[in-house]
């Protein structure tokens, strides 16, 4: 699957929300209307597959924004 980030990313040292230089993302996927995140683990059982993630409302807004939604 191809992914291409379209909100958040690599972080600065001044906006790094996870202390690891790798915050949450948003991607683009070449899946119609399908986007991929990357985030918090959360512990909440999912069906084999399916992960449920964190991720700041900042970067949805962002990538809202990207998909011109906004």
């Amino acid at each position: 699957m191809k992914l291409t980030m379209i909100a958040g990313g690599p972080c600065g040292a001044d906006d790094d929300e996870c202390g690891n230089g790798d915050c949450p993302t948003v991607f683009s996927t070449d899946q119609p209307e399908m986007l991929a995140v990357q985030g918090y683990d959360v512990a909440h059982r999912t069906p084999d597959g399916e992960s449920i993630v964190m991720i700041p409302e900042k970067i949805l807004k962002e990538a809202a924004r990207a998909r011109g939604w906004l």
